[in-house]
C-alpha cells in the first residue's frame, strides 16, 4: 500500500497535489511519503516482534535510500541502521539513529571507516573476511576499545533473484565461505579487543521466493549450534533483508511481511539469540515516486517515443537492471497508447520502457515513475553534466525539499583548471 492516489482527477502524495508541487519545485524530482514509510516500517516491525529472544532489531538498509529525512523518520519510529560505508554511518548518526542500533556491513571497509565505527560505539561490525578481522583488531587495539563483531557467512544459497543483486551464491564476493566460518570465529575470539557475538547472512535483494531465505536461516542456526558446542557464546544472529516489493501491478505481489515473519518463526523455533533484520527496499520502495515532465512526443520508424526530462542518471534501475517501474500520468485522460519512454541523455540505454502500454500524454504533461523510493536518488549521477534532482518529503498537508537540486554553478565550483591551464594574465 502507498499514499499516492488520484484525487479530483490528479495524483496526490498524501494531501499534496503533485501538479502543484511540480510547479513549485520544477521537474524532475523525487517525492517521498512519510505515511507510507511509517506504515511499511511498522507493519514489518510488528510482524517480526517477539521472534528469537523477543527483542529483534530492525536495521534499515541505508543504501536503499540515505536521505536524511527518510532516516530521521525511521529513527523516530525506533529503527536501527545497516550501513555499508563511512558516509552512510555519518548519515545515520546525523539523522538520530543511536549508535547502539547501527550495524556496519560491507565487504571492503577501509581503515578510516573501521575507526569511525569503533569511535561511534556502534552495535556491531558484520565481518566479511579473515583479513578484515585482523584490520579491525588493529584499529580497536589502537583506540583501546572492545568491539562486537558478527561473522557474515556465504551460505552458497541461490536467492533466485537478478544476478546483479544476488549476494549469497558460492562465488559471490560477500561473506566467508561456510566451511571457514568456525576458524574465522576462533580467529576473532583470539583478538583481545574483539568480541565475536554472532553470525550474519544476506543472500540478495528483491526476493520473491522465501525458500532460499529459509535455507539460509537454517544454515545460520546449524552453524550457531556448532560454534556454541565448541565453546563460543553467541548473542545475535542477523538474518539480512531483501524482501521484494511489487513493481508491476499486473504481476503477483511478493510475500508479505506476515508471510516472511511466519517463515522466520518456523526456521528459528527454539532459538534464544537476538534476531536482526535489514529491510530496505520493502520499507521505502513504494514510498517514493519520480515526477517528470514530457518534453515532446516523437514518431520513429516503427515506434512512438515519449521523451521526458528525467533520465537514466536520475533513475538508473531500468538501464542497469532492465527494471520495470509503472508509469502513470498525474492527470490521466482515460486513453491508452503504446509508447517507448526515453530520457534526453545521449545513450540508447536511456530508456525507461520499451513499447509499453501507458496513458496518452503530450508535451508538458506530468508523469510519475512509481515505486522509486528505493535505489533511485541514491544511485543517481551527474552524467551529461545534469544536476542531481531535488528530493521532497510529504507529511499530510506539509511538504519540504529535503535535498536540493545541485545547479550547474554548484557542480562547476567543485572543479578547477590545472595550474598550467589557467588563463594567462593580459
Amino acid at each position: 500500500m502507498d499514499h499516492f492516489q488520484i484525487r479530483d482527477g490528479v495524483m496526490h502524495a498524501e494531501d499534496i497535489n503533485l501538479e502543484t508541487l511540480a510547479r513549485e519545485v520544477g521537474t524532475p524530482f523525487y517525492c517521498y511519503s512519510s505515511a507510507t514509510i511509517a506504515r511499511h516500517y511498522n507493519v514489518f516491525a510488528a510482524a517480526v516482534s517477539g521472534l528469537g529472544d523477543g527483542n529483534p532489531l530492525v536495521a534499515f538498509a541505508v543504501k536503499a535510500n540515505p536521505n536524511l529525512s527518510v532516516l530521521a523518520t525511521l529513527a523516530r519510529l525506533g529503527a536501527g541502521a545497516d550501513v555499508v560505508s563511512g558516509g552512510e554511518l555519518a548519515r545515520a548518526l546525523a539523522a538520530g539513529v543511536p549508535a547502539d542500533r547501527i550495524v556496519f556491513s560491507g565487504v571492503g571497509k577501509q581503515r578510516a571507516e573501521l575507526r569511525a565505527g569503533v569511535l561511534a560505539g556502534i552495535l556491531q561490525f558484520n565481518i566479511e573476511s579473515e583479513a578484515e578481522i585482523l584490520m579491525l583488531a588493529e584499529e580497536a587495539a589502537a583506540l583501546d576499545r572492545q568491539v562486537d563483531v558478527a561473522i557474515r557467512i556465504n551460505p552458497a544459497v541461490d536467492p533466485k533473484t537478478h544476478g546483479k543483486i544476488s549476494t549469497g551464491g558460492a562465488d559471490a564476493k560477500f561473506g566467508i565461505p561456510f566451511e571457514r566460518v568456525p576458524a574465522a570465529f576462533a580467529l576473532a575470539a583470539a583478538q583481545s579487543h574483539l568480541r565475536p557475538v554472532g553470525l550474519a547472512a544476506h543472500i540478495g535483494s528483491q526476493l520473491t521466493d522465501l525458500s532460499p531465505v529459509e535455507d539460509m536461516i537454517g544454515r545460520l542456526g546449524q552453524l550457531a549450534d556448532e560454534l556454541e558446542a565448541a565453546g563460543h557464546k553467541l548473542q545475535r544472529i542477523d538474518c539480512g533483508g531483501g524482501l521484494g516489493v511489487p513493481y508491476r501491478s499486473d504481476q503477483p505481489a511478493p510475500p508479505s511481511p506476515a508471510h516472511y515473519a511466519a517463515m522466520v518463526a518456523r526456521a528459528t523455533k527454539g532459538w534464544r539469540w537476538r534476531l536482526m533484520f535489514e529491510p530496505g527496499r520493502m520499507i521505502v520502495g513504494n514510498a517514493g515516486v519520480l515526477v517528470s515532465s514530457v518534453i515532446l512526443t516523437k514518431a520513429g520508424a516503427s515506434k512512438q517515443f515519449v521523451v521526458v526530462d528525467a533520465a537514466m542518471n536520475d533513475l538508473l534501475r531500468p538501464s542497469l537492471y532492465n527494471a520495470w517501474h509503472d508509469i502513470r500520468a498525474l492527470r490521466p485522460r482515460g486513453e491508452r497508447q503504446i509508447a517507448t519512454v526515453v530520457g534526453p541523455i545521449c545513450e540508447t540505454g536511456d530508456t525507461f520502457a520499451e513499447d509499453r502500454e501507458i496513458e496518452v500524454v503530450g508535451a508538458d504533461d506530468l508523469i510519475a515513475f512509481m515505486t522509486a523510493g528505493a535505489y533511485g536518488a541514491t544511485m543517481a549521477s551527474t552524467y551529461n553534466s545534469r544536476p542531481l534532482v531535488p528530493e521532497v518529503m510529504v507529511s499530510g498537508h506539509e511538504w519540504a525539499i529535503v535535498s536540493q537540486r545541485n545547479l550547474p554553478e554548484v557542480m562547476l565550483a567543485l572543479d578547477a583548471k590545472a595550474p598550467w591551464l589557467q588563463d594567462e594574465a593580459r
